[in-house]
């Protein structure tokens, strides 16, 4: 066990956030940081027939770099980046179709729940809400037509932690796949993809980009058809981000691991002095031993963002 009782980490961790994907030999100039591809259209020898990129909707170097760094990250054979968080939500239930059910969590990102019952519901695809806690609640909501479960974990803003392994164990047998809000604990404190999940899902624009100055989302995937289809959607639906962004996403991700690191001492600290407080009645912070779920959060992450909620 590492720190707090947690999983111990990859040690290489830190190694592949500062170089997967960036091999200086991919550029004629050998540049030890990739250059920014700012380029929309690729030379073409003849209509059709061009050397990897056409359109920079399509794909793009300095996107290509990012994605790359992101599959490694998570332990994944692909990444997507999308123009924002809800961006990357948008494509994943676009792979569901009218008279197709999904099962979501019931304490969710207000975004996702605003999409969810304001626009996808018009799609005829239906979502039934239950407590992701409790794996008989997931199994019973499943129907015939249930295509997708959808969890977030820890969720927002009450920091339920959701059993991966189990619900991905539930919903395989049916054919169902299973995608993961990941964006509270980064691939540095949680990885599921190896606990079963199908994709994990990231709005960038928090701890993985943390600087506040670029809206991103993405995927990650281990799935050569679910990517396939993503990579399909990404650029049909033009939900792509600017090359400068993925730029600077990918200068970010070489400090996430330290970042996460301060990011989990400085909310232990602060939570332990909030469940002492005496005008706070109950603090929800997975790392918590009065946590509901603080033995569950020990197994299956390697820690704990600066991420909580409480009650005065």
């Amino acid at each position: 066990m590492s720190a707090a009782g947690y999983l111990p980490n990859d040690s290489s961790f830190a190694t592949r956030a500062i170089h997967a994907g960036q091999d200086p030999e991919k550029w004629s100039s050998h540049c030890m940081i990739p250059p920014i591809i700012m380029s929309t259209t690729f030379k073409q020898s003849e209509p059709c027939v061009f050397k990897g990129y056409d359109y920079s909707r399509s794909g793009n170097p300095t996107r290509d770099v990012l994605e790359s760094c992101l599959a490694s990250l998570d332990d994944a054979k692909y990444g997507l980046a999308y123009a924002s968080g809800l961006g990357a939500t948008t494509t994943v239930i676009h792979l569901l179709n009218a008279g197709d059910h999904f099962v979501a969590m019931d304490d969710l990102y207000g975004g996702t729940v605003r999409y969810f019952n304001k626009i996808v519901k018009r799609m005829n695809i239906n979502v039934t809400y239950v407590d992701g806690t409790d794996h008989n609640e997931i199994e019973a909501a499943i129907r015939d037509n249930t295509k997708l479960i959808w969890i977030e974990t820890p969720t927002n803003p009450l920091l339920k932690v959701a059993d991966i392994k189990k619900i991905c164990d539930i919903a395989h047998k049916k054919n169902i796949l299973v995608a993961v809000d990941n964006t509270f604990l980064t691939p540095y404190f949680q990885r599921p993809l190896n606990l079963g999940a199908d994709m994990v899902v990231y709005s960038l624009t928090k701890y993985m980009n943390g600087h506040s100055d670029i809206i991103m989302g993405a995927v990650t995937t281990n799935n050569q058809e679910v990517y396939e289809n993503l990579k399909f959607l990404q650029k049909s639906m033009g939900i792509v981000p600017s090359p400068f962004d993925c730029y600077l996403v990918n200068r970010s991700l070489k400090t996430l691991h330290i970042r996460m690191k301060e990011h989990m001492a400085n909310g232990l600290a602060v939570g332990k002095f909030l469940e002492s407080h005496p005008l706070v009645e109950k603090v929800n912070h997975p790392g918590l031993p009065a946590h509901p779920q603080y033995e569950l959060s020990l197994r299956q992450c390697h820690g704990h963002s600066g991420m909580m909620s409480f009650y005065i």
